[in-house]
This record gives structure tokens, sequence and C-alpha cells, in this order.
């Protein structure tokens, strides 16, 4: 699927006791990029809500390759692998912005569950729709 990128600032008080950006703050940057990336599709939080569920992380797997600290502008790209039933396994790379290297790469599995009862349930035809549509889009761009 199409890929989307954003920025973050790292901040001096995500830095642990070795001066770099302390490991557990890598899956918050995930969890933002993964949150734009819907919202730039339309998807809210309250446009998940009106389709009675939300996607929550069931599953994180995380390389650290190099370290980031305070200052550095991190590039987040993100994208979705696959769709199918509750489950959306979504990519992500990230890099000072700038430079080739990896700093993280990551693999998440989200997980769509029902508002109310809080177990899994079908993705809605209108987030698999969207999805599809914008890989799409961003295919058919780079062809013309």
């Amino acid at each position: 699927m199409s890929k989307f990128i954003t920025t973050i600032r790292v901040r001096h008080h995500e830095m642990d006791a070795l001066g770099h950006v302390n490991n557990a703050c890598y899956q918050h940057y995930l969890e933002q990029a993964g949150i734009e990336h819907s919202e730039h599709l339309g998807f809210r939080v309250d446009r998940y809500r009106e389709l009675g569920g939300l996607f929550v992380m069931r599953r994180i797997e995380i390389d650290y390759l190099r370290p980031a600290i305070a200052g550095d502008i991190l590039a987040i790209t993100t994208w979705l692998e696959k769709m199918r039933g509750p489950r959306a396994i979504r990519r992500y790379e990230i890099r000072k912005q700038g430079e080739e290297d990896l700093v993280v790469t990551a693999e998440v599995l989200w997980v769509w569950v029902d508002v109310k009862t809080m177990r899994p349930k079908a993705i809605p035809p209108e987030i698999l729709s969207a999805f599809s549509k914008h890989r799409q889009e961003i295919a058919a761009n780079c062809y013309n």
C-alpha cells in the first residue's frame, strides 16, 4: 500500500541515560505516524467511533539501528502492508530528516475492535476502500 511520511522533532525529555532517544519513545512516534496517516485519509477518532470501532495495537516489533538525539527531526514513513479481517499490518521506517540511513524499522499489528465489546471485528469497507484508493492514487502519480 502507499507510503505516508510525517516528521517529529525529538524532545529533550525523551532522552535516556545514554543521551539518546529512549527506546520506549519510538512506540509513541510510530503510533503518532499511524494516526496522522489515518487522519490524512479522513479517519479521525470520531469517524472511527461512528463506524463502531477503533484500531488497537496488538503486537509490535522494533529494530533499533542508530541513535537519535534531542533536536533531531525524524522522518517517519509508514504504510499498510496488509489489511484483512480485523487485522492491519503496518510497517514503519524512521530516518533523520534528509538522511538515508535508517534509525528504526518496525512492524505493528493493529486490530480493529468493536468500541462496545472491545472484541475484534472485520475492518469496515469504508476504511479498506480509503486506504486502497490512496494506494492507487499514489501509484498513478508515479507513472504520470
